[in-house]
């Protein structure tokens, strides 16, 4: 069952609308249960979507994203209106898909998965199943057992049920071959840009247009709500700086991971490997007889063909490298020059000589000095860390209504912020950070003026904050605005200006008169390599009729203006048998699956009744 589900996962995630989104549900009374009028993100045929649903699943996303672009990245700047709706579109998806496993009675039952989960290969060590490691699977996504039960009782028939519908829809071959043509037809392009930035001084703005469009965007000319606060840091790194390492625990350090910090002793080997014992002695005497032949017999008499072809050379290695100990201990007891052996491994008699040796080197202490200070510093710091962590928290919450005694009791700077808002900038720093963000806009921060908890805002570093001043969000009057609302609007009208000239001239080019146009140097481009070309712009180059050139297409460009593209060439793709193009068939089959999946959401969609509850989707 669970290979199965992860075979799956594509089709799944097409069923979900936005691929990063998994199945999140716990039960079979998650979709039938009544609802909750003012607690409900979205309701779907009578079962709702709560915000606290709603809620987790936005930082699920965020957990994720933090997992894929790394701790830098910022997950609180893709928590937009528009990703937010995305993931609750998927939520519904969801609700109607799973709702249909419910009412085809396609549920597993609750032994039937627990039977899966005993039988998985991935629970299992020593052919029995291990809790052990059914356990850390499931504190690594954080559920209950109960929980991942109810859940794989729809996930596996839903995940069936999608690749049913997907698996049901195809290309004909003659048809793929056709679009991976398609995709590999290459067209030679030119483009001419009409500026917007040259009507801006046509533009004629009076008050009443200035009016009319600071009224239909007042969201764009608010002050969002913002706080100043204090706050304090504490860190392991600024903990173990407090206190530096002695000499005594460097040279202890050092000592310790001497044997770590050089260059152990390595030796160059040669040998020649046989069968018999017998026939060792024979080869090792002639060797000592004649060592400077010894690269010539091991290619005549050497079993080991992979070393024969170079005269047997082992290359350099230091102890633990070669296979075999007593071949190992024969190596390291010879002189540079000499032969030895012969010498019994699991492949056979060795007859040995060594080649070369590479004295050890030791690190000097005053080299790593530096290193292994940071080391302790880090060590002691992350131990002090631990040992102190609960007890500021403790201590901020508990004297909830200043900072000033964890400071003292911890020697900490009390340091001041500038005005935030709730959506992190980089300016903002660690405070930016979600968790900490959400406790100061808190009722209980700026209402009470309470410290907030210490959130560790980074491994090792924990920050509370005090809302010092708080403002309201605040319209902006119009005469605070103005330059700006003449600046958006007068580029808005010039795009239009450009935009309407723009259609003009490429009348006068499809009728096959001049427009007068500067056009850039030629590029060539295709649906696989659109070299900078905007994919809007792309489609119309390539759906443009090239049955007689030039042709030309035109693109609305937004505030740039409006770009008009000359094709001069055309040279047609063609299909091509191979792996490239057995793997652009399959590609072009689950694109026919996915949109098979999609038609069936819609299909759904459009027989239930789903309502949205805007204010609740945009609450933070």
């Amino acid at each position: 069952m669970f290979d199965f589900v992860a075979k799956h996962k594509r089709i799944l995630q097409v069923v979900l609308a936005l691929t990063i989104v998994p199945f999140a549900f716990f039960g079979l009374e998650s979709y039938t249960r009544g609802i909750g009028g003012g607690q409900d993100v979205a309701n779907v045929d009578g079962s709702a979507i709560t915000v606290r649903e709603f809620s987790e699943e936005v930082r699920r996303q965020q957990d994720r994203l933090r997992d894929m672009l790394g701790r830098g990245a910022d997950p609180a700047q893709f928590d937009t209106p528009e990703i937010r709706l995305a993931i609750l579109e998927s939520l519904i998806s969801q609700r109607l898909v799973l709702s249909e496993v419910v009412k085809a009675r396609l549920a597993m039952s609750k032994e039937e998965v627990v039977a899966s989960i005993l039988a998985a290969p991935e629970f299992q060590e020593g052919g029995k199943f291990s809790s052990e490691r059914y356990s850390a699977y499931l504190r690594s996504r954080g559920m209950s057992d109960e929980g991942n039960v109810a859940q794989l009782r729809l996930e596996a028939p839903a995940a069936r049920l999608a690749a049913a519908i997907s698996g049901s829809a195809f290309q004909p071959r003659t048809v793929a071959e056709r679009l991976i043509a398609l995709r590999g037809e290459k067209r030679e392009i030119s483009e001419a840009l009409i500026s917007a930035d040259q009507f801006l001084g046509r533009v004629k703005l009076d008050d009443a247009a200035l009016k009319a469009y600071y009224e239909a965007n007042l969201a764009d000319f608010k002050v969002p709500e913002r706080v100043r606060a204090e706050y304090l840091v504490l860190s392991a790194e600024e903990l173990g700086k407090a206190e530096a390492p002695s000499d005594a625990e460097l040279k202890e350090a050092y000592d310790k991971l001497a044997g770590q910090l050089g260059v152990a002793e390595q030796r160059r080997a040669s040998h020649i490997l046989l069968k018999t014992k017998e026939d060792a002695e024979k080869v090792l005497a002639e060797a000592r007889k004649e060592p400077q032949r010894f690269a010539e017999l091991a290619k005549k008499y050497s079993q080991d063909q992979g070393s024969a072809e170079n005269g047997g050379d082992l290359g350099m290695n230091a102890r633990g490298a070669l296979a075999g100990k007593s071949l190992e201990d024969a190596i390291f007891s010879l002189k540079s020059g000499e032969v030895g052996g012969p010498v019994q491994s699991e492949f056979g008699f060795h007859v040995i000589r060594l080649t070369g040796i590479q004295a050890a080197k030791v690190v000097a202490f005053d080299e790593v000095k530096k290193d292994l200070a940071a080391e302790i510093a880090k060590q002691k710091g992350a131990k002090k860390f631990a040992e102190t962590a609960d007890a500021f928290n403790n201590l901020v919450y508990e004297q909830s209504d200043s900072l000033k005694p964890a400071a003292e009791r911890y020697k900490l700077k009390l340091a001041t912020s500038g005005w935030m808002s709730r959506q992190p900038s980089p300016e903002q720093g660690m405070l930016g950070h979600p968790k900490l963000i959400n406790a100061l806009f808190s009722a209980d921060s700026i209402q009470q003026k309470r410290n907030t908890d210490a959130v560790e805002v980074a491994p090792g570093v924990l920050v509370a904050a005090r809302v010092l001043e708080h403002q309201p969000e605040a319209q902006r009057p119009l005469a605070e605005v103005r330059a700006e609302v003449e600046s958006r609007l007068g580029r808005r009208e010039a795009a239009a200006m450009a935009q309407k000239e723009g259609a003009d001239k490429l009348a006068l080019l499809a009728k096959g008169s001049e427009a007068g146009l500067q056009w850039g140097a030629p590029k060539t481009v295709s649906r696989r390599e659109a070299q900078g070309v905007a994919s809007q712009a792309l489609r119309r180059i390539m759906a443009a009729d090239a049955s007689k050139l030039p042709a030309y297409a035109g693109v609305d460009a937004g505030s740039k203006g409006y770009a008009i593209y000359r094709v001069t060439k055309v040279v047609a793709g063609e299909f091509k048998a191979g792996a490239q193009s057995a793997e652009e068939i399959q590609g072009i089959d689950r694109q026919a699956g996915a949109e098979q999946v999609d038609a069936y959401i819609s299909s759904l969609r459009a027989r239930a009744k789903i309502e949205i509850n805007r204010s609740n989707l945009e609450k933070k």
